[in-house]
């Protein structure tokens, strides 16, 4: 960032550059967790992207947009951010662009996970979510019904959109 931010009530008369969208939603960040805001953290499945995608009213597309306003932190690493793109690129009308700066590095999750710990899951490809999900101790997003049926064995929250909206307190 290029240093303070201006005073907004001046920035109309005044020569100076506006910051950015990005600038601000940085600072935002910064600003919030300088003061000791700990970020609501989330890990979403594919699909939640793909029901945000085709229904913007949806508590799917709800919970990106608290994404994007820095309500919530998306909690992801490599393989669920190239499943979310690939996805994404292939749905004709869905576009990856649009929520790739959502997966920000500094909500990358590096540590190891542990996919194969999760063969309960039918879908292999379903295992890296959940694992991503237990190693960062973080709740689930999904309408994947694999996932939803063994909430209760998996050994964290698995949760539908609208279920994680409302208890976050989010479901207005």
């Amino acid at each position: 960032m290029r240093g303070p931010l201006p005073n907004f009530e001046q920035v109309e008369s005044s020569t100076e550059a506006r910051p950015t969208a990005g600038e601000l939603e940085s600072y935002l960040r910064l600003s919030l967790a300088s003061c000791g805001v700990i970020m609501r953290r989330v890990v979403i499945d594919t699909n939640v992207f793909v029901a945000a995608g085709f229904n913007p009213r949806s508590a799917a597309a709800r919970i990106l947009a608290a994404v994007r306003e820095g309500r919530f932190q998306l909690i992801w690493n490599e393989p669920t951010r190239r499943e979310t793109e690939m996805i994404l690129r292939r749905i004709p009308h869905l576009h990856w662009e649009r929520v790739s700066d959502l997966f920000q590095p500094e909500t990358e999750f590096t540590g190891p996970i542990d996919p194969e710990s999760f063969a309960l899951v039918p879908d292999p490809e379903d295992r890296k979510f959940a694992a991503l999900g237990a190693a960062a101790q973080t709740p689930l997003v999904t309408n994947d019904h694999h996932l939803l049926s063994h909430r209760n064995s998996i050994g964290i929250d698995v949760l539908t959109p609208r279920a994680f909206l409302a208890r976050e307190g989010e479901d207005t």
